[in-house]
This record gives C-alpha cells, sequence and structure tokens, in this order.
C-alpha cells in the first residue's frame, strides 16, 4: 500500500519540525514571528498544522533565526513545505467548512485506521445521503444556513465516505449509542435505509461497527470523539466534535481517549450481532 502523505498530513509534520526547532532554541512564538516580520497567532496557526506557511522566503528566514544550517536538514524541511502547499481536496468547499475541521478532514485521507464514537447521530461516514440531507435541512431554518450550505455540506460528506469505500480503506471501528439509532431524522424510511446501509458496510472486512443498547449499564463517554491512526513512525490524533472542533495529538490526550474506546468496545454488543439487532429496529420503527 502506497504512504499517505497528503498536503494536510505534510503540513501538519512542517508544523510539528517547526515547533520543535524554536523550542529547541529557547524562543517564543512571538519572537519567531518578529523574526520574519509576521504574528504569533499566524504562527502559531502554522506550527499546528492549520495554515499554510505560503512563501519559501519566510521558512528560510525562520531556519536561519533557528540556527539551522546542515544542509540537508534544511532541505527536509524545505520539502516538507513544498509538499505542504499542494491543494487539498476540500479546497472547493473550505469556505463551507470551520478550520479545525479543514484540518481534520485532510488527515482524515492520510489515516489508516479510524475509531469512532457516537452517541447521538450515525457516524457520519456511515450516513446515507438521505439521512445526511434530512439532517442539515432539520437544522437549516434555526441555525439560518441557506441551500447551497446544505449541499456543498452533503457532497463533502459524501467525499469524505470515499475513505472507506476506495480500494485501500481505511480501517474503520465505530461504536454507537442505541440512542444515535433510534432518534428518527427524516422520516422512518430514511431511517430503514440507514439501517441497511450501516448493516452492508458493516458487513465488509475492513469496518467493524458495535452498538451499546440502552438497556446496558456500561460506560459510555459524553462527547463524539474519532481516533485516527497514521503509518508507522507517525502520531495519532484524536477529534473532539463538541461545541467547536478540536484536534490534538498530545500523548495524554490520546491515551485517555483511548482507554475510553476500549472501555465501550468491551461493554457493547459483539459485532456479530449488530445486524440482528439493527433488523430489531426497523421492525419497531413506525410509519
Amino acid at each position: 500500500m502506497a504512504a499517505r502523505r497528503g498536503p494536510t498530513f505534510r503540513r501538519r509534520e512542517l508544523g510539528k519540525e517547526l515547533r520543535r526547532l524554536r523550542e529547541r532554541r529557547g524562543y517564543t512564538t512571538k519572537e519567531a514571528a518578529e523574526a520574519i516580520e509576521s504574528s504569533d497567532t499566524k504562527l502559531n496557526r502554522v506550527e499546528s498544522g492549520h495554515n499554510q506557511l505560503p512563501r519559501v522566503r519566510d521558512l528560510e528566514d525562520l531556519l536561519d533565526f533557528y540556527g539551522v544550517t546542515d544542509r540537508a536538514d534544511r532541505e527536509h524541511v524545505l520539502a516538507l513545505h513544498r509538499e505542504s502547499l499542494s491543494a487539498d481536496w476540500y479546497r472547493p468547499y473550505q469556505n463551507f467548512l470551520p478550520s479545525g475541521q479543514l484540518l481534520y478532514a485532510g488527515l482524515e485521507t492520510d489515516a489508516v485506521a479510524m475509531r469512532a464514537w457516537h452517541p447521538q447521530v450515525v457516524f457520519g461516514l456511515l450516513q446515507t445521503e438521505n439521512y445526511m440531507r434530512a439532517m442539515f435541512t432539520t437544522a437549516k431554518p434555526v441555525d439560518e444556513r441557506t441551500t447551497e450550505f446544505v449541499e456543498q455540506n452533503v457532497a463533502i460528506r459524501m467525499k469524505r465516505k470515499e475513505i472507506i469505500l476506495r480500494e485501500d480503506p481505511i480501517e474503520l471501528r465505530v461504536i454507537l449509542d442505541e440512542a444515535a439509532l433510534r432518534r428518527v431524522i427524516g422520516s422512518p424510511a430514511v431511517m430503514r435505509e440507514q439501517y441497511e446501509e450501516i448493516e452492508k458496510l458493516a458487513a465488509l472486512d475492513h469496518i467493524t461497527v458495535q452498538i451499546i443498547p440502552l438497556s446496558l449499564p456500561t460506560y459510555r463517554a459524553s462527547e463524539n470523539f474519532v481516533m485516527l491512526d497514521f503509518e508507522p513512525g507517525y502520531d495519532p490524533v484524536v477529534m473532539l466534535d463538541t461545541t467547536v472542533m478540536t484536534v490534538s495529538d498530545k500523548q495524554r490526550e490520546i491515551w485517555k481517549y483511548a482507554r475510553k474506546f476500549d472501555a465501550m468496545r468491551e461493554g457493547a454488543l459483539a459485532p456479530a450481532k449488530t445486524a440482528e439487532f439493527l433488523h430489531r429496529l426497523a421492525r419497531e420503527i413506525d410509519d
């Protein structure tokens, strides 16, 4: 399998390397930003992987400021920079997504494995197009969104879904709370179609779906989260989908959410029981 290292992945690696070089010399972001006549806010966003560093001259000035003189070391950082400037797949949709989700969407494409917990609605990559559209349309008048916003977000989510359907798909493990499956989005017909989609996807070798029944007295995390694993040698990240979407690669956060996921995985129904559970929900839902 070819290595997955798209522009977002490279931008994140460049930011981490720049932060490492800065901290090694003991500079603050404000001091480093002043060296290239920028702001500490902009440099912080570069170091976190959210923003590009467009001008190679700024990068070379930073390397000079950090005392990086070895030609091989400089070329490594410059190569990361060149690769980080390529256009991400989500570029046409970037005006419809918050910055945190832009970073996550790019990293999601480069991941090799994903673990997700969703207690409120069906996890995005498992959703049908009808379920997505109904969900966005229901919120449209309340959030004062346009029809264009709805359609663009459906298109984005369908595009993201390709990572579980492509020739070299991501390995996906999802845990759903029964409440997410019982909450009617759109109509009973939309929900039945959604149950069928989950069953179909869960039958694929690279996808595992488990359900935690409402009657099961086991641990449930209160927030949505997704963990992304990359090829060996690169740190995993966790995305927290709360009021503001955040992405973190801090080891303490990774350990914390890995423990949460493992606890729920052990407490949920076995994957072999997912289809039976979905069939029962389909029979019970009222027209």
